[in-house]
């Protein structure tokens, strides 16, 4: 019996961002079958491009009612999430995001989902080619037993018959090949001028502060007492170098990139222009409006015991040992003097559970990044509240 293969077709969704004045907008599907999410609601848009026929329905929410339940109050206008005060403590304890799977946004479902329809379909399509490859094998020591046991030669039609089946089998493997390519999230923007004016000033800080000689992930800050140790430092900090960059999720095949943050003790942060996805090595994930992120920008006085990086500027100097005043403390022999230095630091927190801190060396560049960020969010939470 000859070889064949059914293939296997689906539809991957795309996700497009649309960004204008009358807010921002978001479908998510292919041309002839999608669903957008805008502030005028929900709608499900359907037709057959080819003959020019088309539906859109309406499903839910518009009028009065808010884009979503997480959509910041117009009073005070744009004002970021409120946290508790002994979350913003300089005491803080052991610095870690909530669970991976109670942190996406209720509005950014939909985005979730796509972007599951097409790893499920990636993983589909990979276990087809695993299994086909495997008939290949079994096929090619067919056709070579035939020879070694001579009917292949007596019968030609044998090994005839065995070609086509490699073929077949070959030809499947390309179309299996080409829509596992296929099977990836495709992530469209479109900006109005201004917005993609500051979204690029946002993109040009980003890359100025991933150059930054250090960048640290701070897991936990702990007091100590000052008089017990000796320290100038009232607080110890626990720090994980790490580094950030223009990067992707797997999922998604664009040319839209995020602004990626690594994480030493938690999943990784991928900024995109509306939302961020916080992705974990074990590659659960979660997504969050770019509108509820309170973004906090810092100048820190750090004691360096490490060596200070050629970007940082020396703010001031202490002693391995001080008194109580911070002047040198003399009943220690070989007590030595230690730089003090300015890092900027950058708080990410949501409601949600987000909970993140990052040290830069480079406070300038810091300050810069922080102020570009906000200025677009700021943009971003207009449109989300239109």
């Amino acid at each position: 019996m000859a070889w064949n293969f059914r293939r296997r077709v689906k539809i991957i969704p795309g996700v497009h961002l649309n960004f204008s004045k009358s807010g921002i907008s978001t479908s998510i599907g292919v041309k002839g079958a999608s669903m957008t999410f805008g502030s005028s609601g929900t709608y499900l848009n359907a037709g057959i491009p080819a003959l020019g026929i088309y539906n859109r329905q309406k499903i839910s929410g518009g009028g009065s009612q808010p884009h979503s339940p997480t959509v910041l109050p117009s009073s005070p206008a744009l004002a970021p999430p409120i946290f508790p005060i002994e979350e913003q403590n300089q005491h803080r304890g052991n610095i870690f995001s909530a669970d991976i799977h109670e942190i996406t946004s209720q509005d950014m479902q939909g985005i979730k989902e796509a972007i599951l329809l097409a790893r499920e379909q990636r993983l589909s399509l990979e276990k087809d080619l695993a299994e086909i490859n495997a008939a290949v094998k079994s096929t090619k020591n067919k056709k070579l037993i035939s020879y070694l046991l001579i009917y292949g030669l007596i019968n030609k039609s044998v090994p005839e018959r065995l070609n086509n089946d490699l073929i077949a089998q070959q030809e499947a493997i390309n179309q299996t090949h080409e829509q596992i390519e296929a099977s990836y999230v495709d992530l469209k923007v479109d900006f109005e001028i201004e917005l993609q004016q500051k979204y690029d000033a946002l993109v040009s800080s980003f890359l100025t502060l991933s150059k930054s000689h250090k960048i640290w992930d701070v897991t936990s800050a702990h007091y100590e007492d000052r008089v017990v140790t000796r320290s100038s430092a009232s607080t110890v900090v626990s720090r994980t170098d790490v580094r950030f960059g223009i990067k992707s999720i797997p999922e998604f095949k664009s040319e839209v990139k995020a602004l990626y943050f690594q994480n030493a003790n938690g999943a990784d942060l991928y900024i995109y222009p509306s939302f961020i996805i916080m992705y974990s090595k074990t590659k659960e994930f979660a997504i969050i409006g770019l509108d509820e992120i309170s973004l906090q920008q810092h100048a820190v006085r750090f004691t360096e015991t490490q060596g200070v990086p050629a970007d940082s500027k020396t703010i001031d100097m202490t002693w391995a040992k001080v008194n109580k005043d911070g002047s040198r403390d003399k009943r220690f022999t070989g007590n030595y003097q230690i730089p003090v230095v300015r890092y900027g630091e950058i708080k990410l927190r949501t409601v949600t559970g987000v909970n993140e801190e990052y040290e830069f060396s480079n406070y300038e560049a810091t300050e810069a990044f922080a102020n570009a960020f906000m200025e677009y969010q700021q943009s971003v939470r207009q449109l989300v509240q239109l």
